[in-house]
């Protein structure tokens, strides 16, 4: 398994490009949410990668990050969502919007993905909420929950939580970073701040 590559960007086109590594040019399926994050042609780039072996095709798939590496498992790994769909899904939502809105069963919101109706959408949400953790109430959580002073701030932490369960970190993990950041963040803020933290551990 591929877990990552680094070397020359050569070529980009809409839907991959081609990193030279060593002499070797490796074609990689890209969403446009990577795409924006490459340098330009003939500088260094570094890409998560997928790779996925069928009868008929070795395709090999990268992100700009970890997250977004993460979240492509996660929709894989759904009856009827394939590579193709969910690299459309990952082109219009960043990790941090495609889990708030699943957090907040937005199906709606996941149609304007190309390819993706109103079934396949619901499918996603469900079976995506089924992945999620049962938010943690022990009396650490309940501490850290509990110094904020508004109901909203609260209310942002804890969907905070609730959305990066769906890419699959627990509460434990996210609350003591959360607990450092400033409450009144759109919550899409907050999961980008846990999201960088986290990935440079």
């Amino acid at each position: 398994m591929i877990y990552s590559i680094r070397g020359i960007l050569t070529h980009i086109e809409p839907t991959f490009v081609v990193i030279d590594c060593g002499g070797v040019g490796y074609k990689c399926l890209i969403s446009m949410n990577t795409q924006i994050s490459l340098p330009k042609l003939n500088q260094e780039a570094s890409l998560y990668t997928h790779m996925s072996i069928r009868e008929d095709a070795v395709e090999l798939f990268g992100f700009s990050t970890t997250s977004e590496l993460s979240c492509f498992r996660l929709l894989i790994s759904i009856s009827k969502v394939g590579p193709k769909a969910a690299l459309a899904i990952l082109s219009e939502f960043t990790p941090e919007q495609l889990a708030i809105s699943v957090a907040s069963s937005d199906s709606k919101a996941l149609t304007r993905a190309s390819g993706v109706g109103l079934k396949l959408a619901q499918r996603i949400i469900l079976e995506l909420k089924d992945k999620i953790k049962a938010f943690d109430t022990n009396a650490e959580s309940s501490e850290i929950i509990s110094q904020y002073e508004t109901p909203s701030e609260t209310g942002n932490v804890q969907r905070a939580v609730e959305a990066l369960a769906v890419l699959g970190y627990d509460s434990s993990e996210v609350l003591p970073i959360l607990s450092k950041q400033n409450p009144e963040q759109s919550v899409e803020d907050l999961i980008s701040s846990v999201l960088r933290e986290m990935a440079a551990r």
